[in-house]
């Protein structure tokens, strides 16, 4: 990707931006973050206006930004606090629907260059399904530019009226290299020891412990490993509303799962895996959990939802959402089968490759920021 400019001209004050994040997934704040380094680094001014809990969790301040705090959408001072964080902005750029349409209505009246990037779809069911398409049909007619982080998305902000829409290249942010060999080897065994399953298969999830995940499909395909040998361990790291449902499930079946909470070391737990699973019943807009997998050369089940195999191609053994007993034969397969677990890493190499790496995404949001703020010639 062509690089594109970085720096104002001589005598002109600097590009200032402000990025806005509502409560956010954990995609779209670390997007964000990265997206802060890498426009300061080329000398673009950075204000991130987004709750506390995000600043605490991400340190947008930390890589040269200025953080706002910003309230959630349900509170009633959310856009009175953008509307000032955004006076005087040369472009403002709002992450995910209720950010963004917050955003729009700070900006009622304002002839300010909006930037609108969807990470994922906002999802609903009667009469709030009909409320979030105004919200979509709102956001897009007032953006110039809506970035989306999968062809869905674009279609959707160009089905809903956008004037432009373009797919965004985001990237997983963070060093992708593989681990060296020396450290692998240390770190592992440590891992899986600490987990109980120094001599058993090791499968993984990572998520929110959310219906839409499938989560419960996971613990229910477990059932059918108890008759392995030997009996492989399911480890889940993450939190959620779901918690008390899953932990009775596996108490009441006596079942080989542990659900680990919160966890600050998911790339660790990943990288020590011997399948990882992604068994969600919905989109996952570049699920950052199959991204980490495929990076740390992990096999994938994952099921065919949304834009799940335009992101893992033939990385992965896809099956359909729901089904446990298709979930728990593809696991199956992949730990008896050795030779197809090396050629599903090799893939995922090759695929990993393919996508976006931080500096481009960065390159491609400001030749975007470009297009909006510089002068254009007169013709």
């Amino acid at each position: 990707m062509t690089p594109v400019s970085s720096h104002a001209p001589h005598g002109q004050s600097p590009l200032r931006t402000v990025q806005v994040l509502g409560g956010g997934n954990a995609a779209s704040g670390a997007h964000v973050r990265s997206l802060a380094a890498g426009l300061v680094a080329r000398g673009v001014r950075v204000t991130v206006c987004a709750p506390e809990d995000a600043e605490r969790a991400y340190g947008f301040t930390g890589v040269g930004a200025e953080h706002v705090p910003v309230p959630r959408s349900s509170d009633p001072g959310s856009v009175a606090a953008l509307r000032a964080a955004c006076s005087g902005a040369g472009l403002v750029h709002a992450h995910g629907l209720h950010a963004s349409f917050r955003t729009s209505l700070a900006l009622g009246g304002r002839s300010t260059p909006f930037v609108v990037t969807w990470h994922d779809r906002a999802y609903a069911e009667g009469p709030r399904a009909h409320f979030l398409r105004v919200l979509e049909r709102r956001v897009v007619r007032a953006a110039g530019v809506v970035l989306g982080t999968t062809s869905a998305l674009v279609d959707r902000a160009r089905r809903s009226g956008a004037r432009d829409a373009r797919l965004a290249a985001v990237s997983l942010p963070g060093p992708r290299s593989a681990p060296a060999s020396e450290e692998a080897e240390r770190r592992t065994p440590k891992v899986r020891a600490e987990l109980g399953a120094v001599e058993r298969p090791l499968i993984i999830a990572v998520g929110s412990l959310e219906r839409h995940r499938g989560l419960d499909v996971l613990v229910d395909a477990a059932h059918a490993w108890q008759r392995l040998d030997p009996v492989p361990l399911v480890v889940i790291a993450g939190e959620g509303p779901l918690h008390g449902e899953l932990r009775r499930a596996v108490e009441a079946r006596d079942l080989p799962v542990r659900l680990l909470g919160r966890r600050e070391d998911a790339s660790d737990l990943v990288a020590a895996a011997d399948v990882a699973v992604l068994p969600s019943r919905r989109e996952e807009a570049r699920s950052t959990f199959a991204q980490e997998a495929l990076h740390a050369r992990v096999p994938l089940v994952a099921t065919r939802v949304g834009s799940v195999p335009e992101l893992v191609g033939d990385a992965a053994e896809l099956v359909p959402q729901g089904n446990a007993r298709a979930l728990a034969d593809a696991v199956t397969r992949l730990l008896a089968d050795p030779e197809h677990r090396e050629s599903l890493v090799r893939r995922g190499v090759r695929q990993a490759a393919t996508w976006p790496t931080e500096d481009q995404t960065v390159a491609q949001v400001l030749s975007v920021y470009d297009e909006l703020t510089q002068p254009r010639p007169l013709t």
